[in-house]
């Protein structure tokens, strides 16, 4: 009825009234304060910055988290291959009622010798552990490989007493390129090869077969940012030459072969990086004949480092 206080919504609600209310303690004058600076676009909430940056650190979390397991080399040549290359290896899986040829029996009896498990597994689970590839009805184990840091590279040359010999790849992502620079790399005398963190292959069971065994005799180091590391070796006297298609000095001119040397090698048609190629004190071309843009890394590498140990030779003579 008209008049009554207690009808619904007659009653004001406390602290509904618009405006300062009595006792406010001047809250209106305090909102008028500043905030102190403006953080930056990493510190703030929903920003685009700070969530590329919150990526970022779970990315690299991650990659610290991972560890890398074991692999198998499948095949039936590749595994015989692995096995006279005496590469380390942990296990032989050999699929239950495969047909048994000269190459089963040479991998069972080698492993044998080695002291390696020989593993009679069904073919099902043989095709689980390698993921689906061709295998034959048999793989062998490998281990994860065990990289060492450019300073423990520096530490082989010094222990050698030789004229120091570094290689260093820049974005050769082809695992057998790889593994056939190591096996050029141990052959004419450098003393460990160099990869970048990122970009680049791994020494991966693939790389392993491709070099021969001669991983396990050379050290094979990652670099966080390899344009620092190369600095870091120029720093301890050592002469930066990069291979470059167009490079300042001819392949007939380089006398910088017998000094302490790094040799920076690219990926084929894309070469050596930009930041890379200004870090060289040098770059060498190889004559080539008309028709042939370029080399793959691993035979550029085995031609140059030839080249190097050759030079080296006559100045030993001399």
């Amino acid at each position: 009825m008209p008049g009554n206080s207690r009808r619904r919504g007659a009653v004001r609600k406390q602290g509904s009234k618009k405006g300062p209310t009595i006792g406010s303690g001047g809250q209106r004058a305090r909102g008028l304060r500043g905030k102190g600076p403006t953080p930056k676009a990493e510190d703030r909430t929903g920003h685009p910055a700070q969530r590329r940056a919150n990526a970022k650190a779970r990315a690299e979390q991650a990659k610290a988290n991972r560890k890398e397991g074991p692999e198998l080399v499948a095949g039936r040549n590749p595994v015989v291959e692995c096995l006279r290359a005496e590469i380390p290896a942990t296990a032989l899986y050999v699929a239950l009622g495969i047909d048994t040829d000269d190459r089963i029996k040479e991998a069972v009896h080698t492993a044998a010798d080695r002291g390696l498990s020989v593993l009679e597994v069904p073919r099902q689970e043989l095709d689980k552990l390698t993921g689906g590839a061709l295998h034959q009805g048999i793989g062998l184990q490998v281990p994860p490989f065990s990289y060492v840091t450019p300073e423990d590279v520096l530490e082989a040359t010094r222990e050698s007493g030789d004229t120091p010999l570094i290689v260093a790849l820049d974005g050769v992502t082809d695992p057998r390129n790889l593994g056939a620079v190591i096996r050029s790399a141990l052959a004419f005398g450098a003393h460990g090869v160099v990869l970048p963190q990122r970009r680049s292959a791994g020494m991966t069971a693939v790389a392993w077969r491709t070099s021969a065994g001669a991983a396990a005799h050379l050290p094979v180091a990652i670099a966080t940012n390899l344009t620092r590391t190369l600095r870091s070796f120029a720093a301890e006297g050592m002469m930066i030459v990069g291979l470059d298609a167009e490079g300042s000095v001819d392949f007939d001119e380089l006398s910088m072969a017998t000094s302490p040397v790094v040799l920076v090698l690219g990926a084929e048609g894309k070469g050596l990086s930009r930041l890379v190629r200004e870090t060289c004190d040098a770059t060498v071309r190889i004559p080539m004949g008309p028709g042939v843009e370029s080399l793959n890394a691993s035979v550029a590498a085995g031609v140059l480092l030839a080249e190097v140990a050759r030079r080296r030779r006559i100045a030993g003579r001399t």
